[in-house]
């Protein structure tokens, strides 16, 4: 099973098109001891909520991969949820292949990658690891801070069709084309939620993190096409993360049930 069919089939399961981000801020030497229990607690407080969670370097940083990560990607899936490394993968093919190996082996059901670095010698390389390992590749095709049009809305040349378009609809094409699992779009753009959905329809989901705390909102960027939710600081810093997390699972799902 792909993993595309893996996260929808968790997500009607759990009722949930919800994603934790486990975006914990900096923490210092003498209070690192407590941070592994803090982030446990949080996961177990709001799992029933969720279909996945999303770790990056946050956490790899200061736990290690196999040193730390690697128990909450096994508690991540005790519970029920696939686990999505978000690593924004972006070297040549031999860095790439090497990156993505060792976060498979340490469970990740699919990582996030960056198109910018292009196919050949590239982004192929992880692929062909995905597709060995039966993981997953979500590329990412629009950020969600507010200086994103910097680099994904400039206006680029498509050598095949001889074309100026914006280099996420690039990416939004590429997506398709390599057969990607998924892509990332903030959900402080829905305008661009909206243009690239209408390019990757239902064959490339739409992953949108910048809920809450950027000032993306709920109802607009699902209503722009997006189908998983990845929420991080609106949950691991509230002063109840159950509580929000079911929020935001109650306000969410069942308008995406109803399409």
């Amino acid at each position: 099973m792909s993993f595309r069919d893996k996260i929808g089939k968790t997500g009607s399961e759990r009722r949930s098109n919800l994603i934790l981000a486990l975006d914990f801020p900096f923490t210092k030497s003498e209070e690192r001891k407590t941070l592994f229990a803090k982030v446990s607690a949080i996961l177990e407080a709001v799992q029933s909520h969720l279909c996945a969670v999303k770790i990056n370097h946050h956490l790899t940083l200061p736990f290690g991969l196999f040193d730390g990560v690697e128990k909450l990607v096994k508690r991540a899936h005790d519970l029920g949820l696939l686990a999505i490394m978000d690593c924004k993968a972006n070297d040549i093919g031999s860095t790439n292949r090497v990156i993505a190996e060792y976060y498979f082996d340490s469970g990740f059901d699919a990582l996030i990658a960056n198109p910018f670095v292009g196919w050949e010698e590239g982004l192929q390389p992880i692929f062909d690891v995905s597709q060995n390992m039966q993981r997953g590749i979500i590329l990412l095709v629009y950020m969600s801070h507010k200086a994103s049009p910097e680099g994904y809305g400039q206006i680029v040349f498509d050598p095949l069709t001889g074309q100026k378009i914006p280099q996420y609809m690039s990416f939004a094409i590429k997506a398709l084309k390599y057969g990607a699992d998924g892509v990332v779009v903030g959900a402080t753009f829905p305008e661009k939620i909206k243009e690239i959905h209408a390019i990757v329809g239902d064959k490339a989901p739409i992953y949108s993190p910048g809920i809450g705390t950027q000032g993306g909102g709920l109802i607009p960027t699902l209503e722009a096409g997006t189908k998983y939710l990845i929420v991080g600081r609106s949950i691991v810093e509230a002063h109840n993360p159950k509580e929000a997390a079911s929020l935001i699972q109650k306000l969410t799902y069942p308008r995406k049930s109803e399409n």
